[in-house]
């Protein structure tokens, strides 16, 4: 199922930690619906995603899944209590990231020369992930943001295997407030993952393209 940019009204959230919270209230400020999900039933979350997420709505994870554009943003050792069924032919940006000296090590990743974000699409074959949202901080992602145009706006990059839901997600964040630079296929996402220049820094478009441009020809993407 194709989604275009200006088809997304609803925003699924899977994940109330820092950065889904995040997410859910600059997208309500976007002027999506905004729906919430965790592990837990809907009832068990309803009062903290009021409080945190005003606005936002509480629901189960197949509520969430079903919506025109879904964001993971659960711990990533986690990555397993997704549904592939629930996110089979959705639109669902990859925001998680593997990073061993905060998180811990974890054999899936740290045994795979692949990213993580490839490791989550083979994970879910279905669906058709984009990575992004991982190299801004959470509380960045609620102060950074400018309306198109503006003279220094951030600028995001994205990653995935499927033009149209990178075609999507660039609507999304530039909805968000900030511009959004391809970087190519999923493999590519590992020029922005932790530790990177990219995912240290606050970047102008044209400062990422070229961020990107010599990190992916450094890796051979």
């Amino acid at each position: 199922m194709s989604v275009q940019p200006e088809s997304i009204t609803t925003v699924g959230i899977l994940g109330a930690g820092r950065v889904g919270t995040a997410v859910a209230r600059q997208a309500l400020k976007a002027g999506y619906e905004v729906r919430i999900a965790t592990a837990k039933p809907a009832q068990e979350i309803s009062l903290l995603v009021d409080i945190i997420t005003p606005g936002a709505a509480a629901v189960d994870a197949a509520e969430a899944a079903a919506s025109d554009l879904v964001v993971v943003a659960v711990p990533l050792h986690k990555y397993r209590t997704l549904s592939p069924q629930l996110l089979a032919g959705r639109t669902v940006i990859d925001a998680m990231n593997y990073w061993a000296p905060t998180d811990g090590e974890v054999d899936d990743f740290e045994n795979d020369p692949r990213t993580s974000s490839e490791i989550i699409q083979d994970f879910l074959p279905g669906a058709r992930l984009v990575k992004t949202l991982n190299h801004i901080g959470y509380h960045e992602l609620e102060e950074d943001d400018k309306a198109p145009g503006r003279p220094g706006r951030r600028a995001l990059a994205l990653a995935g295997d499927h033009d149209d839901a990178k075609a999507a997600v660039a609507g999304f964040l530039n909805r968000l407030g900030y511009d959004a630079v391809d970087a190519g296929s999923l493999v590519a996402g590992r020029a922005f993952q932790p530790g990177t220049e990219v995912f240290n820094g606050s970047h102008t478009s044209h400062q990422l393209q070229n961020l990107l441009a010599a990190a992916c020809a450094r890796v051979g993407v």
